[in-house]
């Protein structure tokens, strides 16, 4: 299993940016599909956006697409989440997760958290005015 490390996480107005790191350790990071997702208080865990790691096929839920863009750079075991465009529904803990199914789609992925077998501690996003 991989170690996640998130940072990058913080307070910003609506309309702003911010991007998420994922640090990962541990053998065959490129063998893993990667993903992030979010919590809010009192609401589910929903995946925000995920990454195959055969041709680095992406999923987006669509309520960030065209606003959020996820990449990877296995040669630094790293995967951001760069989100433009931010707002106030955008506020929740945003974990980074790696799962192993190089058989399942990414969208099903990304639809059930079960897939993804590490995780890491979160970090808070808050979008406010």
């Amino acid at each position: 299993q991989l170690q996640l490390v998130e940072s990058g996480g913080g307070s910003m107005q609506p309309g702003g940016s911010l991007r998420l790191s994922c640090a990962a350790s541990g053998l065959a990071f490129d063998h893993y599909a990667i993903g992030w997702f979010r919590q809010a208080p009192g609401k589910e865990r929903e995946g925000v956006s995920c990454i195959n790691s055969r041709d680095d096929t992406t999923y987006y839920v669509d309520s960030v697409k065209g606003r959020f863009t996820i990449s990877r750079d296995n040669a630094k075991k790293m995967v951001y989440l760069q989100m433009n465009s931010l707002k106030s529904e955008d506020t929740a803990v945003y974990y980074c997760a790696a799962g192993f199914n190089p058989f399942t789609a990414i969208q099903s992925m990304c639809a059930l958290s079960k897939f993804f077998t590490s995780w890491g501690q979160g970090t808070q996003v808050t979008v406010a005015s």
